[in-house]
């Protein structure tokens, strides 16, 4: 492997070389695919691996990107995660590849996704302990990243799969605000949950993503444009002075695990030190409702998209997928439309609540990433902010008792994306916390 290319090198880091080192920029994504090519065997990560990587004009020239494998891409098959599509190659990319490939970026593969981003995992390991589950649906895209395949990867969230799994591997996990990117191309699970999201390797490399990603097309209904604003490669995100943060704990506290709440009490420890103002926050209605609430809406959702599909394939299809059909056709048309008005008057509340603070820290997750790979973690630290299609992040903090990473998820105003992630960006440099290498790499 060559030695100019740091594996945990951030986008922008890349970008300031390539513009002195021509190339080092051309032999980059080979280096990336000659690295993914040994791992593989071991991690698991990717569906399919590029034929391709010739470096292209453009911002993002010489970048490889992964792409989890429910988004479309007209070159490479787009599985979804289950037999049904084994080989389906779509006729068009989706919306946000097709920019990613305007943009200059080297599409580099598609990465495992649980069966239609749903609970049926895929053989993604975590790279920091095979033993354990990178968590899901994003399971490649994460584990691509944290491993040092490629500095940039899309997933998806429609609970919490792109939060939790950068919290379990030691990554930088970002949900833009619902609707920041168009869905086209993009399998759906709950269209009015369903975003795109980012993993990399630090907050300027998602908000340099996003300030070139996000934008609007016709056929996605739920699209809402983000207000403009540019990140330039050379001196990256300005961070916000010392941020006002609501601490918010929810009711579940308790549950998780005690290295992730000393984790999380020593962040909000160094963090005052650091000049932040931080204030406890209750938010009740939330807390209370939010996991039925988003449970019925998914549900009801996802049986009208699968439910078709488990009655033509019920051979090809995970027990999984059936129950959320099942669950789905449970509800009753009062109940999901119960749910949606409870999903506007709780992100009204929200707003509330939190005027007068940059941020919510909280957290991503419980804990470690779980043992064994059947199960890919609890999203109920994450749903809330689906639910309310807010900004969210998830940032590593430290490590649990097993070893593996635990991490802080920073929590914004809908709409209010750069604002988030200039904060991030303070807390990131406050915390001044480097995972490292996981074992696999």
């Amino acid at each position: 492997m060559t030695d100019w290319r740091p594996p945990r090198a951030g986008v922008l880091e890349l970008l300031r070389l390539f513009s002195g080192d021509g190339a080092a920029a051309d032999r980059y994504a080979s280096a990336c695919l000659e690295r993914t090519k040994v791992l593989e065997p071991s991690l698991r990560a990717f569906e399919y691996l590029p034929a391709d990587v010739t470096r292209r004009p453009g911002p993002l020239s010489g970048i490889p990107v992964a792409i989890k494998d429910i988004i479309a891409t007209s070159d490479m098959p787009t599985s979804n995660g289950s037999p049904i599509y084994r080989d389906h190659v779509p006729s068009a990319d989706a919306w946000v590849v097709d920019r990613l490939r305007h943009l200059g970026a080297t599409i580099f593969g598609k990465t495992v996704s649980t069966e239609f981003a749903w609970r049926h995992p895929g053989p993604t390991v975590n790279p920091w302990n095979p033993s354990h589950t990178p968590g899901g649906s994003s399971s490649g895209s994460a584990a691509a990243v944290a491993a040092g395949l490629v500095p940039l990867a899309l997933g998806t969230q429609t609970l919490g799969s792109v939060i939790r799994p950068a919290a379990f591997n030691g990554v930088v996990g970002f949900k833009p605000s619902f609707g920041a990117i168009p869905r086209m191309g993009v399998h759906p699970l709950s269209p009015s949950l369903d975003h795109v999201g980012f993993f990399a390797r630090r907050i300027d490399d998602v908000a340099y993503a996003l300030s070139l990603l996000s934008g609007t097309n016709d056929n996605d209904l739920h699209g809402r444009p983000l207000p403009a604003f540019e990140i330039s490669p050379e001196h990256g995100l300005p961070a916000k002075e010392t941020p006002r943060l609501a601490v918010v704990r929810f009711s579940k506290w308790s549950r998780a695990e005690p290295e992730q709440q000393k984790v999380f009490d020593d962040a909000v420890a160094t963090l005052r030190e650091a000049g932040a103002s931080l204030d406890e926050l209750e938010l009740p209605a939330l807390d209370r409702t939010n996991w039925d609430t988003i449970q019925v809406i998914l549900s009801s959702e996802a049986a009208l998209i699968f439910g078709d599909l488990v009655e033509r394939f019920p051979d090809r299809t995970s027990d999984h997928l059936k129950s959320l059909v099942q669950t789905g056709k449970a509800n009753t048309a009062t109940a999901y439309l119960a749910a949606k008005t409870r999903q506007k008057t709780l992100l009204a509340d929200f707003i509330g609540r939190i005027s007068g603070f940059d941020a919510v820290l909280t957290l991503p997750a419980f804990g470690e990433a779980p043992a064994g790979l059947a199960y890919t973690g609890d999203a109920e630290y994450c749903a809330p902010w689906t639910l309310l299609g807010v900004p969210a992040i998830s940032l590593p903090a430290g490590f649990g008792k097993h070893g593996l990473p635990l991490g802080l998820q920073i929590v914004g105003a809908y709409r209010q994306d750069y604002s988030l992630l200039r904060t991030a960006k303070w807390v990131e440099s406050a915390l001044k916390f480097d995972p490292g290498h996981p074992g696999i790499s």
